[in-house]
């Protein structure tokens, strides 16, 4: 079952390959979709990103991914 503010399947298979790969060397990141979660649900309730509901992740995390992709125009691509 999907949470509200959350990605369905297929959303999630068209968006995918949109989001930019791992890095091949040092640490993994978080998983994409749970942080793309995070991001939905807080532009959706504009709650603060401390109060980021802990299934989504360490809110530093999220933030972070989300100030990167909006700067990289991967949210553009997104929405293309």
């Amino acid at each position: 079952m999907v949470r509200r503010h959350e990605l369905t399947d297929a959303a999630w298979r068209r968006i995918e390959p949109l989001l930019p790969a791992q890095p091949p060397r040092g640490g993994r990141w978080a998983d994409h979709r749970t942080v793309l979660n995070g991001i939905l649900w807080k532009l959706a309730t504009g709650a603060p990103w401390r109060d980021l509901p802990d299934r989504y992740g360490n809110w530093k995390t999220v933030y972070e991914r989300y100030r990167r992709w909006a700067a990289d125009g991967t949210f553009d691509r997104i929405l293309t």
